[in-house]
């Protein structure tokens, strides 16, 4: 298994850091973290899976190294963020290839794969479809872009513990790692979550309808994995249901999870790895 390595990549005006693992001459896998998130959740898994592919892990603009926003309301939106993710793309030379997407990641997934049917030949979806209620929206813009100040990496790791509980049992040291490239120094002798506060302006005291996308749903073509935490208000079960009615899409509920499982088992490492080795 390989070791991490820390990169940056020009895109669309952007500097986006990316974390890679495995042989660049491999099968490439993009894995696209969640709105408040970072690339290097995926450490775990991004490690199995590298001794059979090339795996990159970006952060989303915004997000953890890379750089935020020139106009937090135009471009933290999913336009940029799919011009981005061609950018990068375009760097690696990456013409088609397998996605893992949790959350927002997975909405930038299906979204290119439904305007660029090439693009994607396999796309695993954690914890998101092509529905999400309103009312998950509202509980994500309750603490999404808050800027709360840590003393040190265990208040971190403890209000990373509550806010995001509905990841499953981890352990404390999965906990820390977490915690670890969650946070850094403020410049102010404190700790600050390593994310820019205006990426949760769009949920900010959001009172609109659901977000329905089931036209981009039925214009894929490829095979899918969609993975939901079986206690997740953001994939619900009956929109589970009406999407395992698509052709090749096959559906996998996480026990002891709510939105999203974290991805760190083995058991769920193992589904991903069964689905992408796949002949489909």
């Amino acid at each position: 298994m390989s070791q991490p390595r820390s990169t940056y990549v020009p895109a669309a005006g952007f500097e986006v850091h990316v974390t890679e693992w495995g042989e660049p001459g491999r099968p490439p896998l993009v894995m696209w973290h969640g709105l408040a998130r970072t690339g290097r959740d995926f450490d775990e898994a991004a490690r199995a899976l590298s001794d059979t592919y090339f795996v990159i892990c970006p952060d989303t603009i915004g997000r953890g190294l890379s750089s935020w926003a020139r106009s937090s309301e135009t471009d933290y939106s999913y336009r940029v963020y799919g011009d981005t993710v061609v950018a990068v793309l375009d760097h690696y030379g990456i013409g088609r290839t397998r996605w893992i997407g949790t959350s927002m990641g997975g909405l930038i997934g299906m979204l290119l794969a439904a305007q660029r049917g090439h693009f994607i030949r396999k796309l695993v979806l954690n914890d998101i479809g092509p529905f999400v209620p309103a009312a998950a929206l509202q509980r994500i813009g309750e603490y999404c872009g808050r800027d709360p100040r840590f003393q040190d990496f265990e208040e971190v790791e403890a209000y990373l513990r509550e806010v995001h509980k509905p990841f499953g049992e981890l352990t404390d040291a999965e906990w820390m790692h977490l915690a670890f490239h969650a946070a850094e120094e403020s410049g102010e002798g404190d700790l600050r979550l390593r994310y820019d506060p205006a990426i949760g302006k769009p949920f900010a005291g959001r009172t609109a309808d659901d977000v329905v996308l089931w036209p981009f749903w039925d214009q894929l073509r490829i095979p899918v994995l969609a993975m939901r935490g079986e206690t997740s208000d953001l994939l619900l079960r009956e929109t589970l249901l009406r999407m395992v009615k698509r052709p090749n899409c096959r559906a996998v509920e996480v026990a002891g999870c709510g939105h999203a499982p974290a991805l760190m088992t083995q058991d769920q490492i193992g589904t991903i790895v069964e689905f992408l080795s796949g002949a489909n």
